[in-house]
């Protein structure tokens, strides 16, 4: 039974006790945290593998322990529930087990805090969301050649625990670690926990000075910042609840297993990592992170752990692609499935996977929404490199007027992308106006996105909402241009964006990377968009070739950048024009 103060909740957020009642009589909802997932596994598999990295595989059981120890030091901190826990680490087993710990004690992990931001920005974050405790490692980030992360965050008011893994601070607690574990050599078998009716688990001396689980399925769990490719970035929370029901989805319409071997190209500190993550605990397959020992490639890492569930964002597999390509070679090991999100995923690159035998599952979503939108094994191969699939039972979306978010386009038409379901945020933390902005009147989340349905109902995305171009009047889709252009043989990557122009406001302008050796002039370019459909109305306007673009930490091109550097004279595109034929239907 719940003690009073398990049940205690100081955070604000969505959470509607009506729309919950629903969601657990759908099944949808379910009272398992990820946390006592760790332990069911634990007691019924405690020696089969569930996490690795470059210097560790743990088993189920010595992932439990490892999670206990962390949860054990937060709570003699004196942490109470919903405080939150900030992880500022590689992609390493022990940063996936605080997170794992929170889910036991019900302090909120926030573990979007990436390798590329400096000491300032992240103390600024720390600051924003008021953070109790915080994990780190000497010399990580941007500029921790001349910033110290343990030095600025033990001034923060609300830091009360600073915690360092690997050698480094005196003012720095070192990482917890669990008591020596007796081996099945000694005839100690390995620990196996029972469920008691207090809300912890029991396990003799094994438990002793263990705190009580939370087992609360419902409270926050976790707090990630958005990308921030468009803005000030925000803070999503979810729950247990709200990331598994997305999971499990995923789990059963691929047909994932304890045989499952999951590997995230995509860092601990982005979003992706979290639907692997839940993917994994509701599976109970061994999770992979993507921390390759010194040497070796992310395509070398995929064939040593012998993964078979490859999940990252469309520039990942262009660099597999890219590693095949130079190496002659076509084999991608044991991988079935490579999970691509996180930006619209050329046609080109899916249906290069699907030419190795590999199934490329073409995702949409959001840190807001998780993975809801997703392609299936049985679907016909233009389905999957053409669309984002259907909506999983987690969620459900409808296309909603750019102008007038309250009424839906008809169908065939364009429309932003409004969505709803189990799987949806509980809200943006310490941001009322940024969770109220968020919802038309019929309490849709529109996303910023852009899409329409196919004949079959199959979600195909046209771009972000913020992304449109307007050339005098006439909207025009940077993706369509994005999706043409990368089925030329020497694009390796592109980009569409607006350059200002004073009589008709924007204009397009074309910026690609070519593939190692390959290059293209600008005129065969133009004529390759005219041949392969695009209409001279939407034809790019201004071209520049890149030897590399501004990306956020998950790989997504920061346009907004690309904008600026336009504008600031930190590059120049040269003008462009479209001389031959418009097309028939023109």
């Amino acid at each position: 039974m719940a003690t009073e103060k398990s049940m205690t909740n100081t955070l604000l957020t969505l959470h509607d006790p009506e729309a919950a009642q629903r969601y657990y009589a759908e099944g949808l909802w379910r009272r398992d945290t990820l946390y006592t997932l760790v332990a069911d596994h634990a007691a019924r598999r405690p020696d089969a593998f569930a996490l690795r990295d470059s210097r560790q595989r743990l088993t189920w059981a010595e992932l439990l322990a490892a999670v206990d120890a962390i949860a054990a030091d937060l709570d003699r901190a004196g942490l109470k529930r919903g405080e939150r826990v900030a992880v500022w680490l590689p992609n390493r087993v022990e940063a996936l087990a605080v997170f794992l710990a929170c889910s036991r004690q019900g302090y909120v992990c926030n573990p979007s805090l990436h390798r590329n931001y400096t000491v300032a920005e992240i103390v600024e974050l720390l600051a924003r969301t008021r953070a109790a405790a915080l994990f780190a490692q000497p010399g990580y980030g941007a500029d921790a050649n001349r910033a110290d992360i343990f030095a600025a965050a033990a001034a923060l008011p609300s830091l009360r625990r600073l915690y360092t893994l690997g050698d480094g601070k005196p003012d720095a607690a070192p990482f917890p670690k669990p008591p020596p574990q007796p081996s099945p050599a000694s005839g100690g078998g390995s620990p196996r926990r029972k469920p008691r009716t207090g809300g912890g688990y029991a396990g003799e001396e094994l438990s002793e000075g263990l705190p009580l689980v939370d087992r609360n399925p419902d409270k926050v769990t976790y707090l990630a910042f958005t990308s921030g490719t468009t803005g000030t970035p925000k803070g999503v929370m979810h729950s247990d609840n709200t990331l598994l029901a997305n999971a499990r989805a995923m789990v059963e319409d691929w047909h994932h297993d304890e045989k499952t071997v999951l590997l995230s190209l995509s860092p601990l500190s982005h979003h992706i990592a979290a639907v692997a993550i839940a993917q994994a605990m509701a599976a109970g397959m061994e999770l992979v992170v993507n921390d390759p020992p010194s040497g070796m490639t992310p395509l070398d890492w995929i064939l040593e752990t012998g993964a078979s569930y490859v999940m990252g964002v469309p520039t990942h597999a262009m660099d597999i692609l890219g590693e095949l390509r130079r190496r002659g070679t076509d084999g991608l090991g044991r991988v079935k499935v490579f999970y691509m999100a996180g930006s619209p995923i050329p046609r080109e690159v899916a249906q290069a996977f699907l030419d190795r035998g590999v199934t490329p599952q073409n995702v949409y979503g959001m840190s807001e929404n998780s993975s809801h939108q997703y392609t299936l094994p049985s679907d016909p191969p233009e389905t999957i490199v053409a669309t984002c699939g259907k909506a999983c039972r987690a969620y459900q979306i409808r296309l909603w007027d750019q102008e007038n978010p309250d009424l839906e386009v008809a169908p065939g038409e364009i429309g932003e992308i409004g969505g709803r379901g189990a799987c949806l945020t509980l809200g943006y933390f310490d941001n009322q106006q940024a969770t109220e902005e968020s919802f038309n009147r019929s309490g849709w989340f529109m996303s910023g996105d852009l899409g329409r349905f196919d004949a079959n109902g199959n979600l195909e995305i046209v771009g972000r909402k913020k992304d449109l171009i307007i050339r005098g009047g006439h909207n025009i889709h940077p993706a369509k241009i994005e999706d043409l252009t990368m089925r030329h043989p020497a694009v390796a990557r592109c980009a569409a964006f607006a350059v200002a122009d004073a009589r008709l406001g924007e204009k397009v302008c074309l910026s690609v990377i070519f593939h190692e050796g390959a290059g293209a002039d600008v005129d065969e370019l133009l004529r390759h968009l005219h041949e392969t459909g695009l209409s001279r109305y939407d034809m790019p306007e201004y071209f520049i070739a890149m030897s590399a673009y501004p990306l956020t930490a998950s790989g997504k091109i920061l346009k907004r950048e690309l904008v600026e550097w336009a504008k600031s004279g930190q590059i120049r595109p040269e003008p462009v024009r479209w001389t031959g034929p418009a097309q028939a239907q023109e």
